[in-house]
């Protein structure tokens, strides 16, 4: 009898997917096929329909629960699925109760949510980095986002739950953590005292001494607290990484987006955070053809890559979600998203690998994710030329460079 997770979209899912495990095999749930679903874009949803199609071909017997934001948002289309014996709602795969029920659905009303129990799990399997769920929901409503529809409003685990968690990790190994949410920068506003990010951060790693690396997931540019600013430029343990969420580089296209900042925001941001960390690595998720983007509000956002100094792009061709106030717009054709989300990943690969080439004959302390590749501080991907151990710290020097990442000698 077997269990398998299959996680689609976000780290915070890949978080999930390990609590899920926990309550499954808690509740003796076998021969059985999880799939955690993403709904940001149609793509991502296609993923998910072709993968449980394989899996019931696969092993028709198996019993197939699907959850995840896209399951949340329509759960008759997910459950109408052949092979899908159960839908879970977000909040819902989260309890052990759900997991001991035989409801073919089970999906509640998540914009009803108020607070997010902290879960405390063990480890990730065969991952070398944790990923940890400090946020949840988004009380933002940007108009191509259907995400907190399935997420929910914005509710934040509270500092000493984090800490506990943190702890059992590093414990178990892991010498990386990335805090991760739906709208990260959002952090507190819902506990006591209104706690900011950069305050969890500060007293997180006063409390865990020995955990050596912490890294953040998305955060959005204008929101970056003063406390967050000081630990960028102090405290070691804080990578010097930082990924945001930008997704246009044209003031026009971002007010129609209901972004909370603006061009000007981005440059400004990445401006400071060199100031304070001249290594820093700058990612930026980009959204490519918005509805109404002209080929000049796309030229902005192409010259934004070099005006900010983004180092690596995470792009996607805007993708129309049903519910939100972009899909009522028309849309470009889908070549011509296709084409400019092309040309973003061009100048982001050629950034990414100037980057990579001007790291050659520096040292770096990388964490292994297998025996032979890893991610250095900067989250360069790294080559080992000797088999390492999975999860270790290794420090090495850079001896070459390509457009893939670096590769290194363990000294």
């Amino acid at each position: 009898m077997s269990l398998d997770i299959l996680t689609f979209g976000c780290r915070l899912n890949a978080f999930e997917s390990e609590v899920m495990r926990g309550h499954a095999e808690a509740a003796g749930l076998g021969d059985a096929v999880i799939v955690n679903t993403c709904a940001v874009t149609a793509e991502a949803e296609r993923q998910a329909r072709q993968a449980i199609r394989r899996a019931h071909r696969a092993d028709p017997g198996a019993k197939i629960i699907v959850t995840g934001c896209a399951a949340q948002i329509d759960p008759a289309a997910w459950s109408s699925i052949e092979g899908v014996a159960r839908v879970l709602g977000n909040a819902e795969k989260l309890t052990p109760e759900a997991w001991r029920s035989e409801a073919p659905v089970l999906v509640a009303d998540i914009m009803q949510l108020r607070q997010t129990a902290a879960h405390l799990i063990e480890g990730f399997g065969t991952r070398a980095r944790a990923f940890i769920e400090v946020q949840q929901g988004c009380d933002h409503r940007c108009t191509f986002c259907i995400i907190p529809y399935g997420r929910g409003p914005s509710r934040s685990i509270p500092l000493g739950a984090v800490v506990e968690q943190v702890r059992t990790l590093v414990a178990n190994g892991y010498n990386e953590v990335v805090l991760t949410g739906v709208d990260l920068t959002s952090y507190g506003a819902d506990l006591p005292g209104a706690p900011k990010l950069g305050q969890l951060c500060r007293r997180l790693l006063a409390a865990v001494p020995d955990l050596p690396r912490l890294r953040l997931s998305s955060i959005d540019p204008a929101e970056i607290d003063d406390d967050l600013w000081r630990l960028l430029e102090s405290e070691p343990r804080l990578m010097p990484h930082l990924h945001l969420s930008v997704q246009a580089g044209s003031d026009l296209i971002l007010k129609r987006m209901k972004r909370r900042h603006l061009r000007h925001h981005v440059i400004e941001a990445a401006v400071r955070a060199r100031a304070l960390r001249p290594d820093i690595a700058l990612g930026a998720d980009l959204i490519a053809g918005f509805p109404t983007e002209t080929e000049a509000h796309f030229a902005e956002t192409l010259a934004l890559v070099d005006d900010a100094g983004l180092d690596y792009l995470h792009v996607f061709p805007f993708s129309a979600r049903k519910g939100t106030p972009a899909a009522r717009i028309p849309a470009l054709p889908m070549a011509e998203r296709r084409a400019r989300a092309a040309r973003l990943r061009e100048a982001g690969a050629r950034r990414a690998e100037a980057r990579f080439r001007a790291m050659t004959g520096t040292t770096v302390t990388a964490l292994a994710e297998t025996e032979t590749a890893g991610h250095t501080e900067t989250f360069a991907p790294i080559r080992f030329s000797a088999p390492v151990t999975p999860g270790a710290l290794v420090t090495a020097r850079i001896t070459g460079a390509d457009a893939t990442g670096v590769t290194a000698g363990a000294e």
